[in-house]
């Protein structure tokens, strides 16, 4: 992974999962890194691992569906660190359900974490990338986005919105020397996962089945693919969607 040495790089939902598998990549690659999730235990968490590797960690604790308080956060990093070169957006909540089964304020508290999440902290980042003519910004959504899932239907929605915004945004600023790109992770060892599976043990069972390489992702796999795209070993990249789901989904 070229570039990634002394980069300082925002990690949103960093404190467990991919997002602290992410994290943890890049300090392992030389990274400073900060933290956004209102997870504090989790994120400590994160952040002695980042100690261990012998870099810089900050956790700012941020509820990402409030702009005015992920600008707040954004500000602080941006005054500890003093820029941020990547951004890797990996915000993201479900409880596994049917549409007809679910009440507004579930779909508005998915939409709110999985969508504006991503957008309000993809805007707080822009300007001072833009200032200095530089930066990767890697969002995650799913491949429920792409393809749909049962039981997932707003979720996916939330996640398909995700994608569109994606690409959108990278044909906005390429020209302000941004790359912005997308992964969706396939069914992956998240603590997010691992509450569905033991409440329903046939989903995964069922899943795994599915899968050809007949065994879900860990969150290391997915980690992997979005400190590529945000490498200079991805320089020519941009605006694309990049599925890491073992091949049950080949688009």
């Amino acid at each position: 992974m070229e570039g990634i040495g002394g980069r300082k790089i925002l990690v949103s939902g960093g404190g467990s999962g991919i997002g602290r598998a992410t994290a943890i990549r890049f300090a392992r690659l030389g990274a400073d890194v900060a933290v956004l999730d209102i997870n504090a235990k989790g994120a400590a968490e994160t952040l002695d691992a980042v100690a261990v590797a012998g870099r810089r960690g900050l956790f700012v604790p941020t509820d990402v569906t409030d702009f005015a308080q992920v600008k707040d956060s954004v500000a602080k990093v941006l005054a500890e660190f003093g820029q941020i070169d990547v951004l890797a957006s990996l915000v993201g909540w479900n409880e596994h359900s049917f549409f007809m089964q679910q009440e507004p304020e579930f779909w508005h508290k998915v939409v709110a974490i999985n969508l504006w999440g991503q957008i309000h902290v993809v805007r707080a980042v822009l300007d001072p990338m833009i200032e200095r003519r530089r930066g990767a910004i890697v969002t995650v959504a799913s491949d429920a986005g792409r393809v749909g899932t049962n039981g997932e239907t707003i979720y996916a929605a939330a996640k398909g919105g995700v994608i569109a915004f994606t690409k959108s945004l990278a044909r906005e600023v390429t020209r302000f020397g941004i790359r912005v790109n997308c992964v969706c992770p396939g069914v992956t060892d998240t603590p997010m996962f691992q509450s569905v599976a033991e409440h329903q043990p046939e989903i995964l069972q069922a899943v795994v089945k599915l899968i050809p390489m007949k065994r879900i992702a860990r969150p290391d796999e997915p980690a992997e693919t979005i400190v590529f795209l945000a490498s200079d070993s991805a320089s020519y990249i941009t605006g694309q969607t990049l599925s890491v789901n073992g091949g049950l989904n080949m688009l």
